[in-house]
């Protein structure tokens, strides 16, 4: 795999997708997100693999989209003129997000994330797909996108990892939730310290990878055949609608850009 922004290795059955943008804190631009699908795609199709690890580079888990860009200015959204339009965003976002999150949740692999410090906005659609979360002790989980006039990010899984009213509090106030905090909601399954993450979390794909692997996979299908029979499914397309409600106005308003990244410049700057 031939890639700028991630590396991909097999350890003992388990491939291990790095996330490796740490001077921008993992931010995700497009081409990031289309080597990360390549990653997840690699894992799925080697016959060695039993278990897939996520895990970031540097002090930060992710930031979130980069609206700065960079990486294959090709690859991100198209623009008639210059500017964004609601049909050429919405296409973009939901092949270039949506569709990537929804993917990687449904691959038959089990996963699990490792998430240390910041797991900003987009940063969620990043471990949410996985079937287990390990967090560090300084990991913290937010949406603020409320500050850029937005419901939540484009996978809007929120009601289901925080529930409904804890969902509502993150979402209304712009407020985040710590490693602890998010383990007691059911979002996170262990917080450890962060000199161990990534030994810990190599040890629980260790133990998945000894299971018989049609049965992880049986066990895996059967739960989230059971979360999307309660709504799961149609929920995430539903509201991924509702997103592009937001953009639709701020296209309309703003022109989509200018006002967002100023509001996301000053977000990050007070989460840091």
């Amino acid at each position: 795999m031939d890639s700028e922004f991630v590396r991909y290795t097999v350890e003992g059955g388990v491939a291990v997708i790095t996330i490796d943008r740490p001077q921008a804190a993992n931010a995700q631009n497009p081409q990031m997100l289309q080597e990360l699908d390549q990653a997840w795609s690699d894992s799925d199709h080697d016959p060695d693999v039993r278990v897939v690890v996520l895990r970031s580079e540097g002090k930060h888990f992710s930031a979130g989209h980069d609206m700065q860009g960079g990486g294959d200015p090709s690859l991100g959204p198209k623009r008639v003129d210059g500017s964004l339009t609601v049909d050429t965003y919405f296409d973009w976002e939901e092949r270039g997000y949506l569709h990537y999150a929804k993917r990687w949740r449904d691959l038959v692999k089990p996963s699990i994330a490792a998430v240390q410090g910041k797991c900003i906005a987009a940063g969620l659609m990043l471990c949410w797909p996985c079937d287990l979360i390990v967090a560090a002790e300084n990991a913290q989980f937010s949406d603020p996108v409320g500050l850029m006039g937005m419901p939540g990010v484009e996978f809007f899984a929120h009601p289901w990892e925080f529930g409904p009213r804890r969902a509502k509090q993150i979402l209304f106030t712009a407020s985040s939730l710590t490693a602890e905090q998010a383990r007691e909601c059911g979002m996170v399954n262990e917080v450890v310290p962060l000199d161990t993450l990534y030994e810990r979390t190599m040890s629980l794909a260790g133990e998945i990878a000894a299971m018989d692997p049609w049965a992880i996979r049986l066990a895996k299908r059967a739960i989230n055949s059971a979360v999307d029979a309660m709504g799961f499914s149609h929920s995430i397309a539903t509201n991924f609608d509702i997103h592009h409600l937001g953009h639709a106005r701020a296209i309309a308003s703003t022109g989509g850009q200018t006002s967002v990244m100023a509001d996301l410049a000053s977000m990050k700057a007070r989460s840091k």
